[in-house]
C-alpha cells in the first residue's frame, strides 16, 4: 500500500483527520442563491463581482487556489496585483447569467494540474495578465453578441499575444494533517521585467453574528513574519511567512457605505487590504495589527523569463517549524503523489493518456467545496440582523425548510456551478470511487440523508430550484460505486452502504411513481430532466398548451431505475434473502413500464414509432389525438439504458423470486414478450432484462452509429445531424416551435444559460451508452455483431463498439496527427504555445462536429468520466483499440 492509500485508511478509520484541510473554498460565492437577499430573487444582481470584495458573505467564502478546514472556519487563498488593475485579483472574474450571450461564463485562465485524495499535495496554475485586466471589454463585447455568436473569451482580447503575463503555480503540501506548506511560483513569461504584488491571505468566515458562535476569532501579529489565528472552537494556528513581508490586518466586515450607501458600523473593513494596495489608503486597516482578515504583502520585480517564489506554512501547534523546509516537504509529497498515480495508472502505458487522466483526477479533487445552506434560516433571517424580504417566504425553495446542508461536496464547476446538482454528483462519484471510494460513498449517501432528501422522497435538484427534477440515476451510481469498491476490496462488498442507500432509494422511487405518473399508467412526465432545451418547448411547462407530455426519456429512466433497484436487491440477497421480495417488486415495475411504453393509457399509441424505428415523446392536448414529437434526440436513445444482465447463480436459491419470474412467463406472456428474452440464458448463463429486443435494439444502434445522424468523430451527439437539413417543427397555440441540429453553443434562450442539448457531445450520456453496450455484450457475447459505423460493412461486437466510442471521447483531449487537441478548437495559442498546450480544460460539453470544448470550462465533475473511460475502456492489450489510436495519430 502506497503512502497516500495509508493516509486514506487513517482518515477512514479516524486515526488521523487527513481531509480536515482541503481546497474547500468556492471560486464564486457572489451571484449565488444563498447570498441573495433580494425581494425578486435576482441572485446575479444582488451580490456582484464589483461589490464582492467589500461584502462579508453569510454562507461561504471564495478565493483563488483557496484552502480551508472542512467547516470553513479559517480560510487561506492567494491574491495578486499587477500594478495596473482597478482592484487586486483575489477572486475570479466572469459574466453573470444575464450578461453572457450564452449564460454565466468565467473569463479567466486557470488549470487544476495535480492532486491527491487527502489533499496531501495539490497544484494549480493561474495565468495573470501584466497589462490591465480587460474587465469592461469582456462585458461590452459579449453584450453586443447574440445567441448565434461565439463567446468572447479572455484569450480573444489579445492580452496573452505578446506573452506579457505571469504563470502562477500554486502548491500545497501536508507535512502532517495540520502542518501545511503553501508556495506560489510566479513566472514572468514576458520580454520585459515586470512587477507583481503577491498576497497570501488568511481570514475567518464570518460566523460571529449568527448567535451560534458569539465569540470573536482573532488574527494577530506574533512576529515580524508570523500571524497567530485564534478560534475557541478550532484552536490556535500559527502562520509563518517567508522573508519579511508587510503584514496587514482588517476585519471580515462589510463596507456598508460602499455596498449600500449607509454608514459603516465597523471601522476595519473587508476591502481595506485592496484599498491600501491599489490606492494607498489606510483608513480601514487596523494599526494595532489584529483582526479577522490579514495578508502578507510581497512587492516583487521579476526579470523577463525568470521566476520568483513566495511561501508560507501553517502549523496547528506552537512548535518550531522551519519555513525553509517548504521545498523539501513539497518535493516529498510530489514523489508520493507520483507513487500513488503509478499504482492507480499501472495499466495505462501511454504517457499522454496518463497525463489526461491525472489532470482529470486533479479537477475532481480541486472540485470539492464546503457547501452551507440552511433553508429555514435563509428564509427567516438571523437573529439581530435585517430580516429577509417577506416575498422570500413564498418564493424560491420555500417548501424545502428541512434542508440543512453543511458539508464538503463535489461541485460541477466551482465558478460556473458552485452548487451541487443531483445527477451531476451521481456521475462524479464514478471516477471519485477510483481515487477514494469512501468519499464517493459518502457523497451518494449525503443526498439521500434526511437533511437533504425531502420528507416526500424527492432528491434536491440544485439551489436555483430544488423542486426541479433530474434523471433518477442515483441508484445506478450507488450500484456502480458498490461494484467498483467491491472489486478494489478483494471481492468484499460494503453491505452497510448498499443497504442504507437502498432504503432511501425506495422512498425516492415511490416519490417518482406518485408525483410523475399522473394517470397511474406507468408512463412518466419528468419535465426538465436535466436535458434543458432538447425539446421543442420547455417540457416542465407543457400545461401552458393545455396538455401533458408522455416522455420517452422519463419513462425509460424509470425503467432503468427499476432495474437498478432490482439488481441492488439481488446483491443484498447475498447478505439477507428477504430482499428477494423487493427484487420481485421492481421486476414487476419494470415489466409494467415496458408494457405501458407500447400502449399508452390503453390508447394504442406507443412511444416507439414503427415507421422511423425510434422512440419519441407523445404530446396529449385536449380534444386532439395524441401526437408523437418526432425529434431525433438523445431522448429516444435513453431506452437503451434500461438493461441488466443477471447470472443465474445470483437467484438460483431465491425461491420466491424464481416463482414470480415463472408467474410472469405463464400469466403475463404479452408483457414478457416485450422485453429481451430473459428466459433463454446467454453468455455465462446470464439472463437479460431490457426494454429492447433484438430488432429495436439494432434499429436504434443503426441510427446511433450513423455518422449522418448521432455518431460524431468525438462521440455521440445529443441531437441527430439529420435535423441540420431537416429541422423538425410543430405549431402549438398558433406559435411555431422548431428543433434543428445545433452542434455548438445554444441558439435559444429557452433555459437561458450555457447548456445546449441540441447537438453537442455530453460525456454523461456517452458514458451511459458505453455502459449499456457493455451490459448487452455480457449477455450476447460474440453472437450479436453490429455494423460499426453504419454503412461501413464492418461488423464488430458490442464491447468493441463501447471501447471505440470511448476512444472518440478520449481523443477530444489527445493530440491528432497535426499535433493539435480538438478540445482547443482553432485557438493557435492553446494549441501550440508550450506554456498552454499541455494544460487541459474539461468543458461541460463539446462541439458535435469538431470536438471543441464549450460551456462551463472547468466541469471536471461529469466530464471527469474521461478518467474512468481511460481506466476501464483502454486496455493496451486490445489490438483493435491500439490500431485506432495509431490511425488517429498518424
Amino acid at each position: 500500500m502506497n503512502i497516500e492509500r495509508t493516509r486514506l485508511k487513517e482518515d477512514t478509520d479516524r486515526i488521523k483527520h487527513w481531509k480536515k484541510w482541503g481546497p474547500y473554498l468556492t471560486e464564486r460565492q457572489w451571484g449565488t442563491v444563498r447570498e441573495d437577499y433580494s425581494p425578486d430573487g435576482a441572485a446575479w444582481e444582488n451580490v456582484t463581482h464589483e461589490n464582492a470584495r467589500s461584502k462579508a458573505y453569510r454562507w461561504g467564502e471564495e478565493g483563488i487556489g483557496g484552502f480551508s478546514d472542512n467547516k470553513q472556519k479559517l480560510c487561506m487563498a492567494w491574491a495578486f496585483w499587477n500594478g495596473k488593475d482597478p482592484m487586486i485579483k483575489e477572486r475570479l472574474f466572469g459574466l453573470t447569467g444575464n450578461q453572457g450571450n450564452h449564460g454565466e461564463d468565467v473569463k479567466e485562465l486557470y488549470y487544476y494540474l495535480d492532486a491527491t485524495p487527502t489533499h496531501s499535495y495539490m497544484k494549480m496554475l493561474y495565468k495573470y495578465p501584466q497589462q490591465e485586466f480587460p474587465y469592461q471589454e469582456l462585458v461590452d463585447v459579449n453584450a453586443k453578441r447574440g445567441k448565434h455568436d461565439p463567446e468572447y473569451e479572455l484569450i480573444d482580447t489579445g492580452t496573452f499575444d505578446d506573452d506579457a503575463y505571469f504563470d502562477i503555480f500554486m502548491e500545497y503540501a501536508k507535512e502532517d494533517n495540520e502542518d501545511i506548506v503553501a508556495k506560489a511560483t510566479i513566472h514572468n513569461r514576458g520580454k520585459e521585467d515586470a512587477e507583481i504584488w503577491v498576497m497570501p491571505t488568511i481570514w475567518f468566515r464570518k460566523t460571529w453574528f449568527t448567535g451560534h458562535e458569539p465569540f470573536l476569532p482573532k488574527l494577530s501579529k506574533s512576529g515580524s513574519n508570523r500571524i497567530l489565528a485564534s478560534n475557541q472552537k478550532l484552536g490556535n494556528y500559527h502562520f509563518h511567512f517567508d522573508g519579511e513581508p508587510e503584514l496587514l490586518f482588517c476585519d471580515n466586515e462589510t463596507n456598508r457605505k460602499k455596498v449600500y450607501d449607509i454608514e459603516n458600523q465597523k471601522e476595519f473593513l473587508k476591502d481595506a487590504i485592496n484599498d491600501f494596495v491599489v490606492y494607498g489608503e489606510t483608513d480601514h486597516l487596523n494599526p494595532a495589527h489584529f483582526g479577522t482578515k490579514a495578508a502578507a504583502v510581497y512587492k516583487i520585480t521579476i526579470p523577463a523569463g525568470n521566476s520568483h517564489t513566495v511561501a508560507f506554512r501553517m502549523a496547528h501547534k506552537n512548535t518550531v517549524v522551519d519555513i525553509k523546509d517548504c521545498d523539501s516537504i513539497i518535493e516529498k509529497r510530489l514523489q508520493e503523489t507520483d507513487e500513488f498515480y503509478l499504482d492507480l495508472q499501472g495499466h495505462v502505458t501511454d504517457e499522454e493518456l496518463r497525463s489526461i487522466q491525472r489532470q482529470a483526477y486533479a479537477g475532481m479533487m480541486w472540485g470539492k467545496q464546503f457547501y452551507y445552506y440552511n433553508v429555514e434560516r435563509w428564509l427567516e433571517g438571523d437573529p439581530g440582523r435585517y430580516m429577509p424580504p417577506s416575498e422570500r417566504k413564498k418564493g424560491r425553495n420555500n417548501n424545502w425548510r428541512h434542508l440543512q446542508n453543511y458539508d464538503i461536496i463535489s461541485m460541477p464547476d466551482k465558478w460556473e456551478y458552485p452548487w451541487y446538482a443531483a445527477w451531476d454528483l451521481a456521475f462524479h462519484c464514478i471516477p471519485l470511487a477510483r481515487l477514494d471510494a469512501e468519499f464517493a460513498k459518502e457523497q451518494l449517501l449525503l443526498l439521500l440523508s434526511e437533511w437533504y432528501m425531502h420528507p416526500n422522497g424527492q432528491i434536491p435538484a440544485y439551489e436555483w430550484n430544488f423542486n426541479d427534477v433530474n434523471p433518477p440515476i442515483h441508484a445506478y451510481a450507488v450500484h456502480r460505486v458498490y461494484q467498483m469498491d467491491k472489486k478494489m476490496n478483494g471481492g468484499k462488498g460494503d453491505q452497510e452502504f448498499l443497504e442504507r442507500a437502498m432504503h432511501k432509494l425506495m422512498l425516492n422511487f415511490t416519490w417518482w411513481v406518485n408525483q410523475k405518473d399522473s394517470d397511474g399508467q406507468n408512463i412518466f412526465e419528468g419535465g426538465f430532466l436535466g436535458l434543458d432545451n432538447v425539446s421543442l418547448f420547455d417540457r416542465s411547462h407543457v400545461d401552458k398548451f393545455g396538455g401533458r407530455l408522455e416522455q420517452a426519456d422519463a419513462t425509460s429512466w424509470m425503467a432503468m431505475f427499476s432495474l437498478n433497484l432490482l439488481r441492488i436487491s439481488l446483491d443484498l440477497c447475498e447478505f439477507n434473502k428477504v430482499y428477494q421480495y423487493t427484487a420481485t417488486k421492481f421486476l414487476e415495475h419494470f415489466l409494467y413500464i415496458a408494457g405501458a411504453m407500447n400502449n399508452i393509457s390503453g390508447e394504442n399509441i406507443s412511444l416507439w414509432d414503427d415507421e422511423d424505428n425510434f422512440f419519441y415523446d407523445v404530446l396529449h392536448i385536449d380534444d386532439t389525438a395524441p401526437m408523437r414529437m418526432k425529434v431525433k434526440s438523445i431522448v429516444g436513445i435513453i431506452p437503451l439504458f434500461a438493461v441488466e444482465p443477471i447470472k443465474e447463480e445470483m437467484y438460483e436459491n431465491l425461491t420466491e423470486f424464481k416463482k414470480r419470474l415463472d408467474f410472469f412467463l405463464k400469466e403475463k406472456p404479452k408483457l414478457a414478450s416485450l422485453v429481451s428474452n430473459w428466459i433463454e440464458p446467454g453468455k455465462d448463463k446470464r439472463h437479460l432484462f431490457s426494454l429492447l429486443r433484438g430488432h429495436r435494439m439494432k434499429s436504434l444502434l443503426k441510427k446511433l452509429l450513423d455518422s449522418e445522424e448521432f455518431l460524431s468523430d468525438y462521440g455521440i451527439r445529443s441531437v441527430s445531424k439529420y435535423h441540420k437539413d431537416h429541422p423538425y417543427s410543430m405549431k402549438l397555440n398558433g406559435e411555431k416551435h422548431t428543433v434543428e441540429y445545433t452542434p455548438g453553443e445554444s441558439n435559444t434562450r429557452m433555459f437561458g444559460g450555457n447548456s445546449n442539448w441540441r447537438g453537442p457531445i455530453w460525456f454523461p450520456i456517452n458514458w451511459l451508452i458505453m455502459e449499456s453496450l457493455k451490459k448487452f455484450n455480457y449477455y450476447y457475447g460474440g453472437d450479436f455483431p453490429i455494423e460499426y459505423p453504419t454503412g461501413s460493412g464492418r461488423f464488430v461486437t458490442l464491447d468493441i463498439i463501447a471501447k471505440e466510442l470511448s476512444l472518440r471521447n478520449i481523443k477530444i483531449f489527445m493530440r491528432n496527427k497535426e499535433g493539435k487537441r480538438p478540445v482547443f478548437g482553432d485557438n493557435e495559442k492553446m494549441q501550440n504555445d508550450p506554456h498552454f498546450r499541455d494544460h487541459l480544460l474539461f468543458y461541460e460539453y463539446f462541439h458535435g462536429d469538431n470536438g471543441k470544448g464549450l460551456g462551463a470550462s472547468h466541469q471536471t465533475g461529469w466530464t471527469g468520466l474521461v478518467a474512468e473511460m481511460i481506466h476501464k475502456y483502454y486496455p493496451r492489450e486490445e489490438k483493435v483499440i491500439d490500431d485506432a489510436v495509431t490511425l488517429f495519430r498518424s
